[in-house]
């Protein structure tokens, strides 16, 4: 049984598995963070599915990238968790969550080579990666900064789905190409698919150093200083 977590970007997701079975599932989403309201779902969620905290086997959380503070909630909780219950930590790249998503959802009517979830990092940025439709990694999470030319060797090569709040953004600079497609309206993250990710991790025994772990942020926190 498995606790998922994610606040990676405006959204506050939080689920419940055993094994691949969704036994409840919470989400809420803001236009300003939710991550606040983390404990109050993971309760709701546990009260709703009649199970208690010392149940579970193991937490799961969306490593990133995303949002630098949610981010750091999410992580700060998953391991305080562990911590208190001596339960293992479970790191999920929130890439991956959100490409395992639309895989799911186009199995049935797949018209892409590669999918390439987006998530706004500010101006003309974004945290992006691309995945095959066997679900493995085809181009490793980066911070880009999009142009007219960006992806051009692979929409040369064949089809590309875009989706995430970062593609919205996006569609005007790589819409013009005939392999671009974009997927609306964005696609969030969801705890309901890290935790599928972080099952077939459990498996395997992929088990993060409890001590060590750290967001995946990808880049250097920036901020302003207040006049």
């Amino acid at each position: 049984m498995i606790l998922s977590i994610d606040t990676s970007t405006t959204g506050c997701s939080v689920a419940l598995h055993q094994g691949y079975e969704l036994l409840a599932r919470y989400e809420l989403f803001t236009e300003r963070t939710s991550s606040s309201l983390l404990t109050t779902l993971i309760d709701n969620v546990i009260q709703h599915s009649g199970h208690q905290l010392t149940d579970l086997d193991a937490i799961a959380v969306a490593k990133g990238p995303g949002s630098y503070t949610g981010l750091r909630i999410a992580v700060a909780t998953a391991k305080g968790l562990c911590f208190a219950l001596d339960k293992p930590l479970l790191a999920v790249n929130t890439l991956q969550a959100m490409s395992e998503q639309v895989r799911y959802w186009s199995s049935a009517n797949r018209e892409w080579s590669l999918l390439c979830p987006m998530i706004d990092a500010r101006r003309l940025e974004v945290y992006c990666a691309m995945y095959a439709p066997d679900g493995q990694e085809a181009m490793p999470t980066t911070a880009k900064v999009i142009d007219g030319e960006s992806f051009a060797e692979e929409l040369e090569q064949g089809t590309v789905l875009f989706f995430g709040d970062g593609a919205t953004k996006c569609q005007p600079l790589l819409g013009g190409h005939p392999n671009a497609r974009f997927l609306g309206p964005p696609v969030r993250p969801s705890a309901s698919t890290v935790g599928v990710l972080a099952y077939a991790a459990f498996l395997e025994g992929q088990f993060e150093n409890l001590a060590a772990f750290e967001p995946f942020y990808l880049k250097e926190f920036m901020t302003t200083q207040k006049r």
